[in-house]
Formats: structure tokens, C-alpha cells, sequence
């Protein structure tokens, strides 16, 4: 394997000169990572309406989460048997429609269970819109990868201010607004994008299972756990350490955080990974995660402090969602739609209790009860990468393997960071 890949051209002319199939795909994943951080703004909000508890409402990250997380087990299996195309309108059509009833809702209950729905939606959607937008896109893999990042980052970045100034009309603001662009988004797919037929070869449900099995895989796959406890619990916790904070204040400070989180995926990680190698990197990262959840958690008291290690801490995810995921993709001898499957399946189910847990800490223990859990299980994580570290250094050089970045392994590691 030459290191070509690792810098791959991107000299055939301008990447924005693309069909109006790959805007409008584009466009839908913009729309759909700004479901991530969406709902943060109004937690406050939707306790304070609905009469629920802070742990009830973080149930909005839960259900969404481990729905998320099995649904990763079947977006193969239906995009191989149904096509590119059916599986984004379905999943396009999944999302309108549970957005939309969890704008309507008048429990907290409701808004939870179709927020689950909406996860399933989101699974099916962002599983394959960035093979679509490769395969449809002029000029090269590079610049179609360029592109997919942009709308990842876009919609990281402005899904916490959409909600916040969606939020400050009415909680179910932000709900509908996704209803609406994703309508908009469905009927531009359906009109612009060619019809995609079903692939070749057939993935089935035990694969990612089966992938689970290899020692590298299974440890990455429990520190992703680790740091996801940590990762959203920070999202769930932050808006109620901050009482005094509007939903457009909020709104603003997750926005910061979306940003770094953003830019230290694309630029960071590689920067950070071509001076002190992969395994290093993330260690490093993790620690520096854990320290700072740690730091919000003895100044949850301060604004300033909550404030400043949330949005400091998405440049740390940025480089941990890059490179854990870089190095499942190198580690797994699997093919890497199905080591995605797997990592993402655990990673997101096991993640999917950390809102809750945190927020009912925050009920009995204090407000800096949630960061010490994160803080704790990301430390957690920090002891098992540690541990196995031989184990995945032999899995990532024992064989050949795509270069650091390289187009080969870019889609895969793009869909995990994800969602």
C-alpha cells in the first residue's frame, strides 16, 4: 500500500460544482446531524412544561441513542437488499414523521418514545448518505469526502443554535423545524437522485456480531462505551448546571462546543496523529477528557468554569470520535461496513445510559454529580485502551492495512464519528 492514499487529489477542479443529487443528500445530512445537539437548548424547557424530572428529559438522548445504536445493525441489511436511494427516503420519511409528533406531544413520555423513532430514522439516513454522496459526486473521492465533511460539520455546529432559536418561540419549535427541512430534504432525494439498485452481496445480522469476536475490535468497542458515558452526559447535564442560563445562551455555548468539536475531527486529529501516532494520541485525548469533565465537576458551582469546559471539551471529542473510530477500521479484519455495525451498535447502546444515570445523580447528589460519572467513566476507558493497547497495535500492524486518512477507510470512519 503506497501512501498516495493518505493525500489523495483533489485538483479536478472546484468540489462545489457537484449534481443537484449531491446537494440535495448534502443538504438532508446537515439537517440530520443537527439532530445530535438539537434538543440540548430546551431540556430545561421540556422539564418545566411537561412537569418532568431532569433524568426523565434525558431520556430524549437515551431512546434516541440505543435506538440508533441497534438500527446500526440492520442499515445494512436493508441498503444491500433495497438500494441507496429507498433507504434515504426511508429514513428521511422515519425522521419527518417522529420530529413531527414529538412536536406535538403533550407527555414527556411521547416526546421520548418518537424521539426513539426519529434514532431509527437517523440510522438508516446517515448509513448511507455518504456512500450516495461518493457515487453520485463529479471530481474525486477526496473532494466528495470534503463535501460530506462540511455538511457534518455545519450540522454539528448549528443544530444547539437552530434549537435554541427555534426553542425560544415554543419547545416544540425546534421538532417541527426538523419535520419541515427534512420534508424539503425527502423531496429533493426523491426528484434528484437517480434510482440506486441493491448491492451485489447480501449482509446479513450475525456479521457485526461475528466481528465482535476479534480482541482489538471488542476493546475499542468498550472504550467507546466509556467515552460516550462521558460524551453524553456532558450534553445531557450541561443545560441544568447552568440554572440560570436561557435556551439561547445555551444555545450559543453548545454551538462553541460544535465547532471545536468540528474542526478537531477534520484538522486536529490527523495534526496530532502524524506527530505522536494513533494510539498515543488517543490516550492523550481521553485523559485530557476526563481531566476536564473532572475540572467541570469541582466547579459546577461557577458558571464561567461549566461554561468553558463545555466547549473545550468538543475539541477533544473531535479527536477522540476520529481516531478510535480510525482505529476500528484499522484494527478489525472485517470489512469495514460491518466493524462500523459493530462498534457503532455497542458504543451507542452502552452509551445510551449515561444521560439518564447522570441526571439522576444530579437529582440526589448535587449538580456535580453527573461530571464526575463522565469524568470517571472516561478515565475508565482511559485504563482499558491502556490495557489492550498491545493488543490493537499488533491488530493495526499485522497486516496491510489503508494509510492514516486514506479514502479507502474515510467513509467508515466518517459514518462512525457520527453519529
Amino acid at each position: 500500500m503506497t501512501t498516495d492514499h493518505a493525500h489523495p487529489d483533489t485538483s479536478s477542479g472546484s468540489f462545489l460544482r457537484q449534481p443537484r443529487a449531491v446537494w440535495a443528500v448534502a443538504f438532508a445530512c446537515v439537517i440530520a446531524f443537527m439532530g445530535i445537539g438539537l434538543v440540548d437548548p430546551i431540556l430545561k424547557e421540556i422539564a418545566a412544561r411537561l412537569e418532568a424530572t431532569p433524568s426523565q428529559v434525558s431520556l430524549l438522548f437515551t431512546s434516541y441513542m440505543a435506538v440508533m445504536g441497534v438500527a446500526m445493525l440492520i442499515t445494512g441489511v436493508v441498503s444491500t437488499r433495497i438500494g441507496a436511494k429507498r433507504t434515504l427516503l426511508a429514513g428521511l420519511a422515519l425522521i419527518i414523521v417522529f420530529a413531527g409528533l414529538a412536536g406535538m406531544s403533550g407527555s414527556v413520555g411521547a416526546v421520548i418514545g418518537f424521539r426513539a423513532g426519529w434514532g431509527l430514522g437517523n440510522a438508516l439516513f446517515i448509513a448511507t448518505a455518504l456512500s450516495t454522496i461518493v457515487s453520485a459526486s463529479k471530481g474525486s473521492l477526496a473532494q466528495a469526502i470534503i463535501l460530506f465533511e462540511a455538511a457534518l460539520g455545519l450540522g454539528i455546529a448549528s443544530g444547539p443554535l437552530v434549537g435554541g432559536l427555534l426553542g425560544e418561540q415554543s419547545w416544540r419549535g425546534p421538532f417541527f423545524g426538523v419535520s419541515v427541512l427534512m420534508t424539503v430534504a425527502l423531496v429533493a432525494t426523491a426528484i434528484f437522485l437517480p434510482t440506486t439498485p441493491p448491492a451485489p452481496r447480501r449482509t446479513t445480522l450475525a456479521d457485526p456480531f461475528k466481528a465482535l469476536a476479534h480482541p482489538a475490535l471488542a476493546v475499542l468497542a468498550a472504550v467507546a462505551v466509556c467515552y460516550n458515558l462521558g460524551f453524553f452526559s456532558l450534553l445531557a447535564a450541561g443545560p441544568f448546571a447552568l440554572p440560570e442560563a436561557g435556551i439561547m445562551e445555551i444555545g450559543w455555548i453548545f454551538f462553541g462546543w460544535g465547532i471545536l468539536l468540528a474542526v478537531a475531527s477534520v484538522a486536529l486529529a490527523p495534526w496530532v496523529q502524524r506527530r505522536v501516532g494513533t494510539l498515543p494520541a488517543l490516550i492523550g485525548a481521553l485523559a485530557l477528557f476526563a481531566l476536564d469533565l473532572v475540572a467541570i465537576a469541582v466547579g459546577a458551582e461557577t458558571p464561567a468554569i461549566v461554561i468553558v469546559g463545555i466547549i473545550v471539551a468538543g475539541a477533544f471529542l473531535g479527536v477522540i470520535n476520529t481516531l478510535v473510530t480510525e482505529a476500528v477500521m484499522g484494527a478489525a479484519p472485517v470489512e469495514r461496513p460491518v466493524a462500523s455495525a459493530a462498534y457503532s451498535f455497542v458504543r451507542f447502546t452502552g452509551g445510551a445510559v449515561g444521560p439518564y444515570v447522570a441526571l439522576k445523580l444530579a437529582e440526589h447528589q448535587g449538580t456535580g454529580a453527573p461530571f464526575w460519572f463522565g469524568g470517571i467513566a472516561v478515565a475508565v476507558g482511559v485504563a482499558i485502551l491502556a490495557a489492550g493497547a498491545r493488543t490493537i497495535d499488533s491488530a493495526l500492524h499485522g497486516k496491510e492495512a489503508p494509510a492514516p486518512h486514506s479514502p479507502e477507510e474515510a467513509e467508515a470512519e466518517l459514518l462512525g464519528d457520527l453519529a
